[in-house]
């Protein structure tokens, strides 16, 4: 068993504790579900799964074993975190490199929370003259929402609580617990 599996009681990070929220069972029946969803919606297609790094790479790793058709795969870095607070920017550190040009594009992220990555980076996909675009998220805080993105399947909707698991860090660590585990206290 992981050490740090999702039946911990508690994950020590840093100078943080963090409990259970969801759990590994949990997270794998609900990319089923998502990956399932997706091969309905662009199965034959051949769409571009764009995962954004760091935080979406389990994720997208998982949901891409799930679309039982063809695809491609490709990464882009943006950040606009700093510990467990938001800069505000976003910075494109790593970019796309393909033409997107009539291309169905499906971009995977592992949180919205306010909103602000998805939004600038939807805004710049819309530029390359897709032929269309779908969002999907690991999770969603909708109460911290502060930027109206469409976001077309949700794995989980969470309260506006700061996590870690399944590819999502605290200062770097917790990217390899299998679940999603929440900070205790507040």
């Amino acid at each position: 068993m992981h050490p740090y599996s999702s039946q911990t009681e508690h994950v020590n990070l840093h100078d943080q504790i963090f409990l259970p929220l969801f759990s590994e069972k949990q997270i794998r029946d609900r990319t089923s579900e998502i990956g399932l969803a997706l091969h309905r919606q662009y199965g034959g297609k051949t769409p571009v799964f764009i995962s954004i790094l760091s935080g979406a790479f389990v994720f997208a790793a998982d949901l891409i074993r799930h679309f039982p058709d063809a695809c491609e795969v490709n990464f882009v870095k943006l950040s606009s975190y700093r510990g467990e607070q938001s800069t505000g920017e976003v910075q494109t550190i790593m970019g796309l490199t393909h033409d997107l040009t009539g291309r169905h594009l499906i971009v995977v992220e592992d949180i919205v929370d306010t909103g602000r990555t998805l939004h600038y980076f939807l805004g710049q996909l819309q530029q390359q003259n897709p032929a269309s675009i779908c969002a999907v998220s690991l999770l969603r805080k909708p109460d911290a929402a502060q930027f109206d993105v469409p976001i077309d399947h949700v794995g989980f909707e969470i309260s506006d609580r700061f996590v870690v698991g399944y590819g999502l860090d605290y200062d770097g660590l917790g990217r390899n617990l299998p679940g999603v585990f929440v900070k205790a206290g507040v």
